[in-house]
């Protein structure tokens, strides 16, 4: 009977080992969400991130661990590495789909492309990017908050686009390929009309067709040109 008594007694005593030593080297989620958000707010992202992943992990079903997928990526936003943020978003967005959040965590998505649009005579995809993803935040939550800042945002992207039209068609008009030129600036006329611009693409609209009236044989050459338009799927001029 001692012996049974004395048995038991061990047990217990390394169960209640076993839990002291849990207690003292694992968080609970309570202290990780504290950690993270504390981090967070005093711009120490990476640490942040720490804390928020081990929230994920050991508390997957905890009720924090929604806010520390979301805080994943705003940490990774905040460290300008978009691509990493973009994934926590979207993954974010497919796993909560209804989760209140959404309108914001498309308007970050479109954020993380919007960052890196670059002057007119850059690639512009990233522009395209953002003002897609604008534009679905505006169509699926037309009255949120969020799709009025989109709304702002896409008129910023049609302004580098339409710049970027325009550049390019400055670029072929001083080369005398009048027929490429044309196309692009009736590109900023069709696509972006009211970016502050029309003016002066009408202009150079004009002088195009004037040149090509004057000069009827560049039309074939400068239709190879543009084939060949280094502006184009690549991104960039070469002058």
């Amino acid at each position: 009977m001692r012996k049974a008594f004395a048995s038991a007694m061990l047990l217990a005593l390394i169960l209640s080992g076993c839990a002291w030593f849990q207690s003292a080297d694992e968080e609970s989620s309570e202290d990780l969400v504290g950690d993270g958000m504390y981090h967070y707010e005093n711009g120490s992202y990476r640490k942040a991130i720490n804390a928020f992943e081990k929230l994920k992990d050991w508390y997957p079903y905890s009720k924090y661990a929604i806010l520390a997928e979301l805080k994943i990526a705003d940490a990774h936003y905040r460290l300008e590495e978009y691509d990493e943020a973009i994934a926590a978003y979207e993954s974010f967005e497919r796993l909560h789909p209804r989760n209140e959040a959404i309108p914001y965590v498309i308007f970050q998505i479109g954020n993380c492309y919007f960052e890196r649009i670059d002057s007119v005579d850059r690639d512009q995809s990233v522009a395209e990017k953002a003002m897609a993803v604008y534009a679905r935040l505006v169509n699926q939550f037309p009255d949120d908050e969020y799709a009025i800042k989109a709304r702002e945002n896409i008129k910023i992207c049609q302004k580098s686009l339409a710049g970027h039209e325009f550049y390019v068609g400055m670029f072929y008009y001083r080369a005398e390929h009048y027929r490429p030129a044309l196309k692009r600036f009736k590109s900023v006329l069709a696509n972006y009309p009211d970016v502050g611009i029309h003016q002066k693409a009408l202009q150079y609209i004009t002088l195009c067709e004037q040149a090509l009236g004057e000069n009827p044989e560049e039309s074939e050459v400068a239709e190879t040109e543009e084939a060949l338009d280094p502006a184009g799927d690549s991104g960039w001029l070469v002058y």
